[in-house]
């Protein structure tokens, strides 16, 4: 049984990863940060035991990670950890760079101080490398322009892990994965706020929703379609790094037509634009190039524009009606 490690198991991207390669029969062990509360909502359903285990460990703190590795000898590692908010990466850089930047070397360095150069290893790259961009549409060869302490620190570990192979003979592979959406994503990103705001505006639970940017343009795919694109790097016989994208191109604005229409709604009745949820230094458009995805791995995605909004909108709009029922019965203080 192949033996698979996953930071930031708890998260979108490692929730569906887990469910994934526990499908390919490996043995799935996941990092956890130690905290007062649980966060583990995505991945509760795994049942826990000799195929699925999780471990306290933390990208900042060297013994934890070593800790980890000696007892999982994990034949891939799965780098998907992060301080993952754009915007909140502007408050807090020095944070940012220590978890998204340097957690991905320590990681590596551990699995080379202690002889695991075997050990395959994905780092979770971004779109947000672009930044600023120079070619539409984004490709491998596409030249990086971070534009938030946040892609500067995934640039770090961008080279960081090329650096890796190079130097070691590594299996270490970067996904450039640009947006991916799912009914899993944290309520903070723009894509769930919308969806989770309009199915409350649908039922009298909410009555505005405040926004940024609205004509800020995303290549938006299925996180559950993007994992297997992971796998598949680590399947390689000769380690690269690849983009996976739709290579399509929708605004926060096209999101909203989507969302609301779905629900019969207009939106422009109740959003509302707030500064303070616009970027120091935006980025404008990303679309990327996912062609040598699909001819070198196979990849492709399933899912359309339209129905990632539909999927999240439906698991929205079920959640919402869960919580107006709860409210109804809950007895005033």
């Amino acid at each position: 049984m192949p033996k698979a490690l996953i930071t930031g198991i708890t998260g979108q991207d490692g929730s569906y990863l887990a469910e994934f390669l526990l499908g390919k029969g490996y043995g799935v062990h996941g990092l956890v940060r130690r905290s007062s509360t649980f966060n583990t909502w995505r991945i509760d359903h795994l049942p826990r035991g000799e195929n699925f285990a999780l471990h306290y460990g933390d990208l900042n703190d060297v013994s934890s990670l070593l800790e980890t590795i000696r007892r999982v000898q994990p034949d891939e590692v799965y780098n998907l950890a992060a301080q993952s908010h754009v915007r909140v990466s502007f408050d807090m850089p020095e944070y940012t760079a220590e978890c998204t930047g340097l957690g991905c070397l320590r990681l590596l360095e551990v699995l080379r101080a202690e002889g695991l150069t075997k050990t395959r290893f994905y780092q979770a790259s971004s779109s947000e490398l672009y930044g600023k961009v120079h070619e539409v549409p984004q490709s491998e060869k596409t030249p990086f322009h971070p534009r938030s302490p946040y892609a500067a620190a995934k640039a770090f570990a961008f080279y960081t892990t090329l650096n890796y192979r190079e130097a070691y003979g590594m299996h270490a592979v970067n996904g450039i994965l640009f947006n991916h959406e799912s009914p899993r994503r944290g309520e903070s990103f723009v894509t769930r706020k919308i969806t989770r705001a309009a199915t409350r505006i649908k039922l009298g639970m909410q009555s505005s929703l405040a926004l940024g940017n609205l004509d800020a343009k995303r290549d938006w795919g299925y996180a559950k379609d993007y994992v297997e694109a992971m796998w598949l790097m680590l399947q390689t016989e000769r380690p690269d790094d690849y983009v996976i994208a739709t290579g399509e191109t929708h605004s926060v604005r096209e999101f909203l037509d989507e969302t609301f229409a779905y629900l019969e709604l207009d939106w422009k009745k109740y959003v509302k634009l707030d500064e303070r949820h616009l970027r120091p230094s935006e980025v404008d458009l990303l679309i990327g190039d996912p062609r040598r995805a699909q001819t070198e791995l196979g990849w492709k995605p399933r899912t359309t524009f339209q129905g990632l909004v539909r999927l999240m909108v439906d698991a929205d709009l079920a959640q919402a009606e869960r919580e107006k029922r709860d409210e109804r019965r809950s007895p005033p203080p």
